[in-house]
């Protein structure tokens, strides 16, 4: 979530209650409290071994059962687990072809996975590591063994995921405040960078949930695009306050010192990205940062790019930065009615904005007004 700008909200998925299970399993025996119980998916072609592994993890684990690697494909992203028991032996879409589609998945890719296996040889147990999996349980296992396991690999990966989890919230708000910095020199004071993240998060998830940009947009790339998104003007670090302030129109001089400002902010970036390449927001931040004023008309800069010649996350920026300056105090104006804004940025579809993404702003105009 991100906290400042009243809009509608967007989560991942949310586990179901009660257990889902696969068509030939069986839903979870009732009257057993699961609702706060680790989610363990558990994948055996063989029904009389998911029955049997069931057996031994119920009252203690919510459970899903699935019957081949597809089915733990599909049941996963709908219900996403906190572990994975998966059988090696399978027919069609064996255990090591499973895992190599979950860790391609994008819901799915940060699950533990624990095989089961009735090959004891060394070839397979290194071959099962290698593969991504957690660890490993031979058949047939004790049930202790396996809860052990099962626990200690849960408890590890929530740990590690509320410690990320920590580290980016304050990577995020570390960022966000620099940024606020800089927009106070521009003269607005009113949480621009807030706000702009907000709506690219939401004009994104709109993108997904319509099956738009498959090739260029998915649930991480967005997370990236909006943690990246605060960084767009800090380029304006580098305009004097004269320019920044001003509050009549800017001479051409000025003007041509204003738009060094994408420039300036991507070499800015560019530097971070370099000294933290993990940090894979900053390749958006710094091609946000380069080309939100870019049109889609190719009458922007600095490099006049046109069409899809500007990267996806610059042009849901473009829509975003545009409508927050028109509908909040500025400088040089007062802030536009929500209906005069919509007015401007429908007659600027096709110029200013992606056609595509100026359809989805405007038939969702409704969950972006604020006032």
């Amino acid at each position: 979530m991100f906290p400042g700008a009243g809009l509608r909200r967007f989560t991942a998925p949310v586990r179901k209650e009660g257990g889902v299970l696969a068509e030939a399993g069986e839903l979870a025996k009732p009257g057993q409290d699961q609702g706060s119980a680790p989610h363990i998916l558990v994948v055996d072609d063989n029904l009389a071994n998911l029955k049997f592994v069931r057996s031994q993890l119920s009252g203690v684990y919510k459970i899903s059962l699935a019957k081949s690697g597809e089915q733990c494909l599909a049941m996963g992203a709908k219900s996403v687990p906190d572990l994975i028991l998966l059988d090696i032996e399978m027919p069609d879409m064996d255990g090591f072809e499973t895992m190599e589609r979950l860790k391609g998945h994008d819901l799915l890719n940060r699950v533990p996975v624990i095989y089961l296996t009735a090959n004891r040889d060394p070839e397979t147990e290194v071959r099962a590591l290698e593969s991504g999996a957690v660890d490993f349980v031979t058949k047939p296992f004790e049930k202790d063994i396996l809860r052990h396991r099962i626990s200690l690999h849960v408890s590890f990966n929530h740990y590690q995921q509320q410690l990320e989890d920590t580290v980016k919230e304050l990577e995020d708000s570390m960022v966000a405040s620099f940024s606020g910095l800089i927009e106070c020199r521009d003269g607005n004071t009113g949480g621009h960078v807030v706000r702009t993240r907000d709506y690219v998060a939401l004009l994104g998830q709109l993108l997904l949930e319509r099956g738009l940009f498959p090739e260029e947009l998915n649930q991480k790339e967005l997370s990236l695009i909006t943690r990246a998104a605060p960084l767009h003007d800090i380029g304006k670090i580098g305009v004097s306050d004269a320019i920044l302030l001003k509050q009549g129109k800017l001479n051409d001089d000025e003007y041509e010192q204003m738009k060094m400002h994408t420039v300036i902010g991507a070499g800015i970036i560019d530097k971070m990205y370099k000294r933290a390449p993990t940090q894979h927001y900053l390749n958006y931040a710094k091609k946000i940062a380069e080309s939100h004023h870019e049109k889609w008309n190719g009458g922007g800069y600095p490099s006049g790019l046109s069409g899809t010649d500007i990267p996806l996350c610059s042009r849901i920026m473009a829509v975003a930065d545009v409508y927050d300056a028109l509908v909040e105090d500025r400088i040089y104006r007062p802030a536009l009615p929500h209906d005069v804004a919509m007015n401007i940025m429908k007659e600027e579809k096709g110029k200013l904005f992606d056609p595509v993404l100026a359809d989805v702003f405007c038939e969702n105009h409704l969950m972006f007004k604020r006032h």
